[in-house]
């Protein structure tokens, strides 16, 4: 297993610098120049010309993006141009928002998923599959913020249950975290939840039809047994694949559900810099969530490894 670890992080390094490189391309492609808002209103050439001149603007693609590497690889990923606070200041203060949300509606949508997953594979063919089934399928075609509107209107505001929008810093007050979190991570939880519960309805049914698990039967293994450590650990490989796929989909969903329930986290602080045009605001909120994206596959590989010997092998 820590030879499989170290692999996948050898071959993550090449790849974070592919990514690196064109999350910069990329915001350096976008339409506006910032030089022109931090200038002042009328500017006329001249101060644009000066600005651009100390952001190093004028500099051409590729030193610019030397500069930038440079200065990240030794933890500096700039200064917001608008604000003047670093880039690492800015995303360390939103970050435990978003850990919050995200690992919450993994969590829910792991919980969930699994559970209805394994009770329609298990029962294939009969009205709890179908439920399973139907529902499975409409949880995979509502949106985020359709779900999370919905969710606001009976929970928040026809029955004041749960707030509608802020956060609570779980060292404040782990009661109120968990309350303001419990609708955004429902709505951001069900896409999710529905394509695992569909991938494990389809894994357990096929593996219970399997000769080992008619043998272990055989031999007089309870069902609980039986389940628990044949039938759901070999059906685990594929719902693991797609838990990787969704919580990296997740992820990007936390721009969306942030800005409906004023979450102050990094997918909001992306979207004011992207309107603003605060590029090394962007540019270290993508990196950041490119880093994220990375870790997760790297626990998805190292969880095939668990779950398949062989896979430690390659």
């Amino acid at each position: 297993m820590l030879g499989l670890l170290v692999r996948r992080l050898l071959v993550s390094i090449p790849l974070l610098l592919v990514v690196s490189f064109l999350v910069f391309g990329l915001i350096v492609l976008v339409p506006g120049d910032p030089a022109v808002a931090l200038a002042g209103q009328n500017p006329d050439p001249a101060q644009v010309e000066a600005v651009r001149e100390r952001l190093g603007l004028n500099d051409p693609f590729l030193v610019q993006y030397w500069h930038w590497l440079s200065a990240a690889l030794q933890g500096d990923l700039g200064t917001s141009l608008f604000t003047s606070q670093t880039v690492w200041t800015a995303i360390l203060a939103r970050l435990p928002a978003t850990l919050s949300l995200a690992f919450l509606a993994l969590g829910l949508a792991i919980v969930l998923g699994v559970a209805v997953g394994a009770v329609a594979g298990l029962r294939p063919g009969t009205w709890m599959d179908r439920v399973a089934t139907v529902g499975a399928s409409v949880g995979v075609a509502v949106p985020y913020f359709w779900v999370g509107m919905i969710l606001v209107l009976l929970f928040a505001l026809q029955n004041p249950l749960l707030p509608a929008v802020g956060y609570v810093p779980f060292t404040d007050s782990p009661l109120e975290w968990f309350q303001h979190l419990v609708l955004p991570a429902t709505a951001l939880a069900l896409a999710p939840a529905a394509v695992i519960a569909r991938q494990t309805r389809a894994s357990v049914s096929t593996v219970m039809s399997e000769d080992y698990v008619r043998t272990a039967t055989a031999k007089g293994l309870s069902p609980v047994r039986v389940v628990g450590k044949h039938a759901l650990k070999n059906a685990a490989l594929p719902v693991v694949t797609v838990f990787g796929i969704e919580a990296n989909r997740l992820i990007g969903g936390t721009v969306v559900i942030e800005q409906l329930f004023a979450l102050p986290g990094i997918g909001q602080l992306a979207y004011q810099g992207v309107f603003s045009r605060d590029f090394p605001i962007v540019q270290g909120v993508v990196l950041v969530a490119a880093v994220m994206v990375l870790f997760i596959n790297i626990v998805v590989d190292v969880s095939y490894g668990y779950f398949n010997p062989r896979i430690r092998q390659t």
